[in-house]
């Protein structure tokens, strides 16, 4: 039996697959490789395609020339550049939703029904109290969230109709290696360029969750583990409020440029479609059993140590 891992080259991808690898699972990686990269994955260990999902004939005779009996499906493949989705909706719609389309029809067409499938925090919108998988009116703010929300409903319209089993997983904002973006990455970046200042997008008051990845594939793996057919929907986040984009800001600073000056903007959020505080609820996964081992900060700390490092700095 195989595992067909969609965008398995990207950040989030690349970690899943050398854990599945360790549990000799056998992997066949699709990804046209517009963030991610050949580099983060061992292509000794693993039958890769370069290719976009949404050319379906093609990845449907890659499927079949490779005689693959797929066991199941992880769906990474997304667009993860919020402002670039909001500047054209047709990136969202292709990247983020199409994709989702494209591996549903490809897992009808081989007979595959057990789908695991990234979401993100951003399906919820803007809200004052702490969110839960139940929490709504559901009014998403950038098209990234949109198309994410918009996944999830055609996710769960296949499982009335051929998947057996969907899980899908409502990520926070996710830290660590090999990042492909980011504001960690982002911050250390710009420090290296020019060790005298950082500029922020944003008045630094953003605050959010934040997961090391290595965390968020225990959790994933843990999930899929634990559950039974049907559907199955969780937040996956740190058991804390998260943190501020100032205190990111300042341990990026302190780690790599301690001589930085950091300049804010007066603005609350980073870009349009940035949702500039949330509360996140994990309750429902601890009740499964899996709880995190890091708070929001000391995933960032170590992220800031592992992405300064593979920097050079």
């Amino acid at each position: 039996m195989s595992v067909l891992v969609v965008g398995g080259a990207g950040f989030i991808g690349s970690v899943l697959i050398k854990r599945l690898l360790s549990e000799n699972k056998k992997i066949i990686v699709i990804d046209k490789l517009s963030l991610g990269s050949v580099e983060n994955i061992d292509l000794s260990q693993v039958i890769f395609y370069h290719v976009d999902i949404n050319e379906f004939d093609n990845v449907l005779d890659l499927l079949f020339r490779q005689e693959a009996n797929i066991e199941e499906v992880w769906h990474l493949a997304a667009n993860s550049d919020i402002p670039a989705g909001v500047k054209e909706m047709d990136v969202d719609l292709s990247d983020t939703f199409m994709s989702t389309v494209s591996v549903l029809k490809i897992m009808k067409k081989i007979g595959c029904k057990k789908l695991y499938f990234a979401s993100s925090s951003a399906i919820y919108g803007e809200h004052q109290e702490r969110l839960h998988e139940d929490s709504g009116p559901l009014f998403p703010i950038s098209n990234y969230g949109a198309m994410k929300l918009a996944s999830e409903g055609v996710i769960t319209a296949s499982l009335e109709s051929f998947l057996e089993k969907a899980t899908i997983f409502r990520f926070p904002n996710v830290v660590g290696v090999p990042a492909t973006h980011g504001v960690i990455l982002d911050f250390v970046r710009s420090l290296k360029k020019d060790p005298s200042q950082l500029s922020v997008l944003g008045n630094g008051t953003q605050q959010k969750t934040y997961l090391h990845v290595d965390e968020l594939i225990d959790s994933m793996l843990f999930i899929a583990n634990n559950t039974q057919v049907g559907l199955n929907y969780y937040n996956i986040g740190a058991m804390d409020d998260g943190v501020l984009i100032s205190t990111i800001a300042e341990e990026t600073v302190e780690r790599v440029a301690p001589s930085a000056t950091i300049h804010y903007q007066d603005t609350d959020r980073g870009w349009v479609g940035d949702v500039p505080k949330f509360l996140y609820s994990v309750d429902k996964l601890a009740q499964l059993g899996w709880e995190p081992k890091c708070s929001s900060l000391q995933a960032v700390v170590k992220a800031v140590d592992q992405i300064a490092f593979l920097e050079g700095l």
